[in-house]
C-alpha cells in the first residue's frame, strides 16, 4: 500500500491543464453568446505531475515530471457535454500512460447575469510506479459566477471520493478517502477582437482565488491548482479476514491563495490557451510565493 506521511507543496499543473480550455470556452460563450451549434473539440495540454524521482518508491524524492494530455470532448448546444482525456508522462520508468479521465457535465450560459455548471469525473489510473497512488477515483465539481458586475464574484464546490485496494497473499489493504474543497474567486474577463485579423478574438481573464478545504491525498480534484498533502494517518481499522482499512482525515481550513492569469486566443477553429498562476500556501510549507505555467491547444470540428 502506497501511503503518504509527508507534508509538502507540489507545483502541480494537472488541474489547470484539464480546466483551462473548458473554463475559458464557457466564459467566452457566455459573454458573446456564440455557441449556436454542437461541436467536437480535440485538444492537447502540457503540464507537470508529481512523480517519484527514482525507481524506488520514496516519499522524500517526489519530483515534477512533464506530461502531455490529449483529449476529445463533445459539446451539445443545449449545454451538456462529455469528454475523455489521457496523460502521457515523459521520463517514466514504468507505464507512461498513467491516467485516463472521463467527464460528463452541464453548463448553463444563457443568462446574462450568471454562469453556472456541474460535472462528474471518473479517474482511471494505470499500475504505474512513477506516480503516487490516490484513493480518490470520483469527483463532483460545481461552480457559479455572478457576472452582472464589473468584478465577477464566484464560488466552486469540489468533492472527491473513492478507495484504493492492495491485495497480498494473506492480506487485503484498503485505503478509503474523500476530500472536499471550496474556492472563492473574483475575476474580470477582457475581450479584444481583431488582434491579428478580422476573425480572431482574445480573452484575458485575471482572477484572485482562495482555496479552503481538506488535503488528505494526492488527488486530481479540479479545485486544486496545486497539491498540499497532510501528514497524519488518523485512523486504522482492523476487520475480520486479515483486512486493514485506512482512513485519513484533515481539518477543513484555508489552504492557499492564488492569482491566475488565463489567456485564450481564438482564430477560426483553433484555440490557444496558456495560463500562469502565482500562489501562496497556508499549510505545510515554509516556502514563499511560488508559480507555475500551463498551456493547451484545441481544434473544434
Amino acid at each position: 500500500m502506497r501511503l503518504y506521511f509527508l507534508t509538502f507543496l507540489l507545483l502541480c499543473s494537472r488541474i489547470a491543464t484539464g480546466q483551462t480550455l473548458a473554463e475559458l470556452e464557457k466564459q467566452l460563450d457566455s459573454l458573446l453568446q456564440k455557441r449556436q451549434k454542437s461541436e467536437v473539440v480535440a485538444g492537447i495540454g502540457y503540464g507537470n505531475n508529481p512523480a517519484y524521482g527514482s525507481k524506488v518508491t520514496n516519499y522524500e524524492s517526489i519530483v515534477l515530471k512533464t506530461f502531455v494530455s490529449p483529449s476529445l470532448s463533445y459539446y451539445h448546444k443545449s449545454g451538456f457535454y462529455a469528454g475523455i482525456s489521457s496523460y502521457y508522462l515523459f521520463n517514466a520508468t514504468n507505464n507512461p500512460w498513467f491516467e485516463w479521465d472521463m467527464t460528463a457535465g452541464y453548463d448553463y450560459t444563457k443568462n446574462k447575469n450568471f454562469l453556472t455548471g456541474v460535472s462528474y469525473t471518473r479517474y482511471i489510473f494505470s499500475d504505474s510506479s512513477d506516480v503516487p497512488a490516490t484513493p480518490i477515483k470520483n469527483e463532483i465539481f460545481a461552480y457559479f459566477y455572478y457576472r452582472k458586475w464589473w468584478l465577477q464574484p464566484g464560488v466552486s464546490f469540489d468533492y472527491g471520493w473513492g478507495k484504493d485496494v492492495n491485495e497480498a497473499a494473506h492480506l487485503r489493504e484498503t485505503l478509503r478517502g474523500n476530500d472536499f474543497n471550496i474556492i472563492a474567486a473574483v475575476r474580470h474577463p477582457f475581450i479584444f477582437s481583431g488582434i491579428m485579423g478580422r476573425g480572431d478574438v482574445l480573452l484575458f481573464t485575471p482572477s484572485i482565488n482562495l482555496t479552503m478545504g481538506t488535503a488528505n491525498y494526492y488527488s486530481n480534484l479540479k479545485a486544486f491548482q496545486y497539491i498540499t498533502r497532510s501528514p497524519q494517518l488518523m485512523n486504522i481499522k482492523n476487520h475480520p479476514g486479515k483486512e486493514l482499512n485506512f482512513e485519513d482525515h484533515t481539518e477543513f481550513e484555508p489552504r492557499a491563495a492564488d492569482l491566475t492569469m488565463n489567456l485564450s486566443y481564438f482564430v477560426g477553429r483553433i484555440n490557444l490557451a496558456p495560463s500562469f498562476t502565482v500562489f501562496k500556501s497556508f499549510t505545510g510549507s515554509e516556502q514563499g510565493i511560488m508559480s507555475y505555467f500551463t498551456a493547451r491547444m484545441a481544434y473544434s470540428f
